[in-house]
């Protein structure tokens, strides 16, 4: 009974999960590209380095995964990029991902493959252009 009280919430509930994931990319991307928030464990880096290209993908990306638009083909990428940067930046470093500080790269990228999956939810532009068509 509970469990389908909570079920009728899940379209919801991955909207939201699309939705701060988004915003909490994007930030990487703010702080690559244009140093803010200030404070954050890495600046700003050089325009054309490998990091600012991927500042690049993080804003782009993040933006379309905040506003639900082409969900699952920007999650497939996003999902490819994140793995990228925890087998280039982390894994090298050490095995463990609490070693190598990885963790939030792997989680990223598991919450980008469940979105390929799942969509972008009922709150996306995503779910209006297909209620449109």
């Amino acid at each position: 009974m509970f469990s389908d009280t909570l079920s009728k919430y899940q379209p919801i509930a991955l909207s939201v999960l699309r939705f701060y994931t988004g915003l909490s990319i994007i930030e990487h991307g703010l702080v690559k590209n244009f140093g803010f928030p200030t404070g954050a464990p890495y600046g700003m880096t050089t325009a054309g380095t490998l990091g600012w290209y991927g500042g690049l993908i993080e804003l782009i990306g993040g933006a379309l995964i905040i506003v639900g638009l082409f969900t699952r083909p920007v999650a497939f990428l996003m999902a490819g990029f994140t793995a990228v940067a925890y087998f280039m930046v982390h894994a090298p470093q050490n095995f463990f991902p609490i070693v190598n500080k990885g963790e939030l790269a792997a989680v990223y990228c598991f919450v980008f493959l469940y979105l390929i999956f799942a969509g972008g939810g009922p709150l996306s532009l995503d779910a209006v252009l297909r209620k449109r068509s």
